[in-house]
């Protein structure tokens, strides 16, 4: 009896002494894989590609490479380097922000939007997201040859109406036409100017809560649909809306204790979160459960194995703010029809530096890194 009990506790012994083992042999697996991840981080950027591909304007690493090791390389700033939605620039006393860019998306015209209003819409949020109470826009149009004058009115005055709705005026312009075959159809660039009415925002500290202003990825998945070459059907609108008027209550109900905002378009919001990580030097740790995605996205995401994490929106504003006053927050944007679906999905940690995880629905966690590859087609 005696000797079966000391075979009992040695083998109980034994099988503790593997599982710590175990234990040890993962955790230094798992630093080592860290450690991988920041040597790559550190190095210098550098383009291996001898031409540009779609991957280059996917948003993800190609993207990121391609603006560090061409653009930035050549261009290098004190005002550009922070490589933010829009550049904060002092002017006469004055604080304001600046932002430019250009909409290729295909189709022109998709349920619940258009090339027009998708211009608007992103260049004011690039703004609001900066702090900026958006002014005025100007808008440069490529046109096709052969191009229809109906569908260039539609996108005017889609654009037209999308300005009066965020209380911006498009005060300058430009227009060129290139051969039929140069283009496809129209392609329009907008800058835009805002002023700066609040000193820039704290550090994003360890504790802080990630928001999202909205079910995501909705805007990608409409496009991708409505391109007609996937047979799959479903009742999607695109997001596409200005988010000034939102940000301007959470920013009056919480102040300085809004640490950062982005909108998530290209690469989604796998993408802007990966950047605060990386730039801030923190962890951000997202609870699946909590990521508010539309049965319609999902369902069209698993068909096409698409992360709705990376899929485009363009009326989603994603905002890191103190923890103390996240309910506050959430309620402030909630308040707004373009916040109504709003939800605090995760929370800001000092370990791992750099990088974004997700706790899954099945109690595991995963790494959420920047996209790979060009999986989807153009959508903004």
């Amino acid at each position: 009896m005696a000797e079966r009990g000391i075979t009992e506790r040695s083998a109980e012994w034994a099988e503790a002494v593997v599982r710590e083992h175990a234990h040890v042999e993962r955790a230094s697996r798992e630093d080592q894989v860290l450690e991988r991840i920041e040597r790559v981080r550190r190095r210098k950027a550098r383009l291996r590609e001898d031409n540009i591909t779609l991957a280059h304007g996917a948003g993800g690493k190609a993207t990121q490479t391609l603006i560090e090791a061409v653009f930035l390389e050549a261009f290098r700033n004190p005002l550009l380097e922070p490589l933010g939605d829009s550049a904060l620039l002092g002017v006469g006393g004055a604080s304001l922000a600046f932002t430019t860019d250009s909409y290729v998306v295909s189709p022109l015209f998709f349920p619940g939007g258009d090339i027009g209003d998708l211009a608007v819409n992103g260049t004011v949020n690039d703004l609001a997201v900066s702090g900026a109470v958006p002014m005025f826009l100007s808008a440069g149009f490529i046109l096709e040859e052969g191009f229809p004058v109906e569908d260039l009115r539609r996108i005017v005055a889609s654009m037209k109406d999308a300005a009066e709705r965020a209380g911006v005026r498009i005060v300058t312009g430009d227009t060129k036409v290139v051969q039929r075959g140069k283009a496809d159809g129209c392609y329009v660039n907008t800058a835009g100017v805002g002023l700066v009415g609040r000193p820039p925002p704290g550090p994003v500290r360890p504790g802080d809560a990630v928001l999202v202003s909205g079910p995501i990825g909705e805007h990608g998945t409409t496009v991708m649909l409505a391109r007609g070459e996937l047979d799959i059907e479903a009742d999607l609108r695109s997001d596409t809306a200005a988010l000034n008027g939102m940000i301007a209550s959470l920013l009056e109900t919480c102040g300085d204790s809004v640490r950062w905002m982005r909108d998530a378009t290209r690469g989604g919001v796998a993408t802007v979160l990966n950047e605060v990580a990386v730039d801030a030097g923190v962890a951000v740790v997202m609870d699946e459960d909590a990521v508010p995605v539309r049965p319609e996205v999902r369902g069209a995401c698993e068909l096409l194995g698409i992360d709705p994490l990376y899929v485009a929106c363009e009326g989603r504003m994603v905002a890191i703010v103190d923890s103390s006053v996240a309910d506050a927050a959430l309620e402030a944007v909630r308040a707004h029809p373009h916040g109504a679906g709003a939800a605090v999905i995760g929370r800001i940690k000092e370990d791992p530096p750099g990088l974004v995880l997700l706790r899954t629905a099945f109690g595991g966690t995963r790494i959420v890194d920047l996209l790979v590859g060009d999986p989807l087609p153009r959508i903004c």
